[in-house]
C-alpha cells in the first residue's frame, strides 16, 4: 500500500498485521480527529479469530479501541491480543469465548461488556459460514446452522448493541454488518444458495435497523458492507474436501485481502457522525 501522499508530517508505519496506515480517515479526505472520537471506546468483532474478524479487531486497537473480540476459538484471539500489546498499539483486544448458535451465550457475553467495560459503542457482526447445500438436496440441519449464525446471531448482537447504546445515552453507536456481494445478487453456484438467501436477509436486516433507528430519532448508523471473494479460510472450509474447488473459485475470482475489508470498517467510522453509509459494495480487480 502506498503511504499517505497528503499526510503532513513524519510518513506513519504501516501496521505489521493488515498492512494499514493508522490513519484511514487523512486517506479519505477526512480531518484525523474524526477518527480519534474512537479512541478508548468499545467495539464487539464477532467471528474475531481469523481472517476478516481478526484484521478488523487489529485495526480498531491500532487506532486506539478497547476491541472485545469473540470467537468460539478463544486461543487464536488470545494470541492475536499478545501481540496487539507487543506491538505497543494504544487499543487493547479482550478475547471472549462464544458460541454464536446459543443465544444464552450471547446474552451472557453482553452482561459481561456491561459489566467490564460499561458497554458496546461499535458492534461489527463478521461471524459467518457457508456450507455446500444446495437447495434440491441439501441438509436441513446445514441450512439451520447457516441461519443460526448469519441471519440469527446478528440480529441478536445489533439488538443487544443497540439496547446497550441507548441504556448509556450513546447517539453515535455504530452497527455494522459484515454482508456480501451474495446479498444483492444471485450466482449460478449451487453449493452457495442458501448461504446467498441468508445474506439477502442481512441486506434486508440491516435496512430494517436504518428504518427502525430512523423512527427512534437516534443518530446510531447502520452499515452493510458487501465484499466478493476475500482471501480467507472461507473457501477452504466450504470445499474442505475438495480442494480443486477452491484453486478453480480463486482462478475465476481474484480474492479481496483482509486488510481491505478493515480499511473499509475504518472508513465507515470515519465518517462524520451526521453521514449515514448505507452500504458499500466491492470486489478486487
Amino acid at each position: 500500500m502506498e503511504q499517505l501522499g497528503n499526510w503532513e508530517g513524519p510518513q506513519p508505519e504501516p501496521c505489521p498485521y493488515t498492512g494499514l496506515y493508522p490513519t484511514p480517515a487523512a486517506v479519505f479526505g477526512l480531518p484525523v480527529s474524526v477518527m480519534e472520537r474512537w479512541r478508548g471506546r468499545v467495539a464487539l468483532v464477532t467471528g474475531a479469530s481469523v481472517g476478516i474478524g481478526a484484521a478488523i479487531a487489529v485495526e480498531l486497537v491500532r487506532l486506539g479501541m478497547k476491541v472485545v473480540g469473540c470467537a468460539r476459538d478463544v486461543g487464536k484471539i488470545q494470541k492475536l491480543a499478545a501481540e496487539c500489546k507487543s506491538a505497543g498499539h494504544s487499543g487493547v483486544l479482550v478475547p471472549f469465548k462464544c458460541d454464536l448458535t446459543k443465544e444464552e451465550e450471547i446474552l451472557s457475553m453482553f452482561a459481561a461488556i456491561k459489566n467490564q467495560h460499561k458497554g458496546v459503542d461499535v458492534c461489527i457482526n463478521n461471524a459467518g459460514l457457508a456450507q455446500p447445500e444446495p437447495l434440491l438436496n441439501g441438509k436441513s440441519s446445514s441450512w439451520k446452522n447457516m441461519m443460526d449464525v448469519n441471519v440469527l446471531a446478528l440480529s441478536m448482537c445489533a439488538r443487544e448493541a443497540y439496547q446497550s447504546m441507548k441504556e448509556r445515552n450513546v447517539d453515535d453507536g455504530h452497527i455494522i454488518n459484515i454482508n456480501s456481494v451474495g446479498g444483492h445478487h444471485v450466482y449460478p453456484i449451487p453449493d452457495l444458495h442458501f448461504y446467498m438467501a441468508t445474506k439477502f436477509a442481512v441486506t434486508a436486516l440491516t435496512e430494517g435497523l436504518r428504518q427502525e433507528l430512523r423512527a427512534e430519532k437516534t443518530h446510531i448508523r447502520a452499515t452493510s458492507l458487501s465484499p466478493g471473494l476475500v482471501d480467507t479460510e472461507f473457501v477452504s472450509r466450504l470445499h474442505s474436501n475438495e480442494p480443486e474447488k477452491v484453486a478453480a473459485m480463486y482462478r475465476e475470482f481474484k480474492p479481496l485481502e483482509p486488510k481491505d475489508i478493515a480499511s473499509a470498517v475504518t472508513y465507515v467510522l470515519s465518517a462524520p457522525p451526521h453521514v449515514q453509509v448505507g452500504d458499500i459494495n466491492f470486489e478486487a480487480v
